[in-house]
């Protein structure tokens, strides 16, 4: 009995949590950023490309983004403006993730700026603004 609580407890939080979308084509910052989320009570998802990307926002409507600025098939403002003519998508805020000084300039209206490689608790401060917490 103790268990379906938890499970069900567990599945309450889940659908509460806040959900992030990392948009990185590095797999392995991908993967550790939706670690890093997930293992902090956030629903997080990764795309790997600019178009999966927007995709994944147009289906899942994400709390946040954290957005790679230097992809190679799609340059991150590029992905940042088709983010933000979404519906509802000017209502997202994003969190550039960028490992050269000065790109941040590129997208004005971004919540916060991490430089690579980053701090987590850095990381986590900025969401963590950004979602109101």
């Amino acid at each position: 009995m103790a268990n379906a609580t938890q499970d069900r407890n567990t599945t309450a939080r889940n659908t509460l949590a806040k959900s992030i979308l990392v948009v990185e084509d590095d797999p392995d910052i991908a993967a550790y950023l939706v670690s890093l989320f997930r293992t902090n009570g956030y629903r997080a998802d990764a795309a790997t490309e600019g178009p999966d990307a927007v995709e994944m926002a147009r289906a899942r409507r994400p709390d946040l983004v954290t957005l790679d600025l230097e992809m190679p098939r799609q340059w991150g403002p590029r992905v940042y403006r088709e983010l933000m003519d979404l519906p509802g998508g000017a209502h997202i805020p994003v969190v550039l993730v960028t490992g050269l000084g000065g790109l941040h300039l590129m997208v004005p209206n971004a919540v916060g700026t991490v430089d690579k490689p980053f701090d987590p608790d850095l990381m986590l401060g900025i969401v963590r603004r950004a979602l109101g917490e």
